[in-house]
């Protein structure tokens, strides 16, 4: 018997730890690694093959643009001798991955930048894409799609979409490398998305629990530094880890507002204190009847007499529909919302309501009105 109880007693204390609370989120889902970010490409080329669609012949940039690429490949044409309206200049952006490795395929976006009707059925021509430092970290090239068109006759138009845009998927290839650096001086920085004092305190203490007393400190709302010398070579599988712990992150109370699309969306536990609510309102509508008196003149004219115009004005006074005086104790917004709605009281008027109560000191949440 005392076996058992031991043996049960071992198994409670290895499976507890691995328990989790229903709300528990991952710390990679709450932030980043400092110096784990993807890094801005940009670069400039032109676009061939469209048909007749491209830059005009009084787009200089185009014309000289086109020029120097002739030019490179052997062909010495003046740029004023360019009369081509199947060319177009592009601003060709990309988004380079923290880990990019050689021959790597990311993919590429071509904005028009002349007056070009559209880049359907073009193709980009070899166009390097640089860095912050001015530095090429890989070249683009190929056919690009366009979801949208534009045809032009005769000044009928016919556009979906916005075809002056379009994609090259897997049109770049990687051509330098890239490793991001997040150790910095024996320490690993985590960045919470959204800054607070308690969560990052949780994740100190999460962390210290799973790496030992002394391995996380919060520096502020927003950072926690973790001890990676002990890792060694080891950094992938202590990142892992650190990723994997799972924590209760705090909830800043907020109720957001759209008031155009009479939107409410709050957490279910931002609390009221206790309030009366009295909602309702009268609709007071004036109806104005203006009505002529001809005078009718018998046995000749006279100028003296004229018309006479009577107004005759009509009072119409309508209460409100869904008015209602409720009395809600301490509660939360999700039950004031829920008991509004069985009251008939239309959204935009929970809306008015709600902002209200934050005047009165009632709702204890920060209201964002968009």
């Amino acid at each position: 018997m005392k076996s058992a109880i031991l043996l049960l007693a071992l198994l409670a204390a290895f499976v507890a730890p691995s328990v989790a609370s229903a709300d528990a989120v991952r710390l990679k889902d709450l932030g980043r690694f400092l110096g784990w970010r993807d890094n801005a490409l940009v670069g400039y080329g032109i676009v061939t093959g469209l048909a007749g669609s491209g830059d005009s012949p009084r787009s200089a940039v185009t014309k000289q643009a086109l020029s120097n690429v002739l030019g490179r490949l052997g062909s010495n044409v003046p740029p004023d001798l360019l009369e081509s309206r199947n060319v177009a200049a592009v601003i060709v952006t990309a988004t380079l991955p923290p880990t990019a490795s050689v021959g790597d395929r990311i993919d590429v976006t071509a904005t028009s930048i002349g007056d070009a009707r559209s880049l359907a059925g073009g193709v980009l021509l070899m166009t390097p894409l640089l860095g912050a430092d001015q530095k090429a970290y890989a070249l683009a090239q190929g056919p690009l799609v366009v979801g949208g068109y534009n045809f032009q006759d005769n000044g009928n138009l016919r556009q979906k979409n916005y075809p002056t845009t379009g994609v090259c998927v897997g049109g770049a290839t990687v051509e330098a490398p890239v490793d991001a650096d997040v150790v910095d001086g024996g320490k690993l920085t985590f960045v919470l998305n959204d800054p607070d004092f308690t969560t990052a305190e949780r994740v100190t203490q999460a962390l210290n629990a799973k790496l030992g007393t002394g391995a996380a400190t919060a520096k502020g709302a927003d950072t926690i530094t973790i001890d990676a010398g002990a890792a060694g070579s080891d950094l992938s599988r202590l990142i892992a880890e650190v990723e994997n712990v799972a924590i209760d992150p705090d909830q800043v109370a907020r109720v957001v507002i759209n008031e155009r699309s009479g939107t409410v969306v709050a957490g279910g536990n931002v609390r009221i204190s206790s309030v009366v609510i009295a909602q309702g309102d009268i609709k007071v509508a004036v109806d104005v009847d203006h009505q002529a008196s001809q005078p009718l003149i018998l046995g000749g004219v006279a100028p003296d007499v004229r018309s006479l115009i009577v107004t005759n004005s009509k009072l119409r006074v309508t209460d409100g529909t869904g008015d209602a005086v409720v009395r809600f104790p301490d509660t939360t917004v999700a039950d004031l919302v829920k008991a509004l709605a069985k009251a008939q009281v239309d959204t935009r008027r929970t809306i008015a309501v709600l902002q209200a109560m934050k005047t009165a000191g009632a709702l204890h949440a920060e209201i964002i009105v968009q």
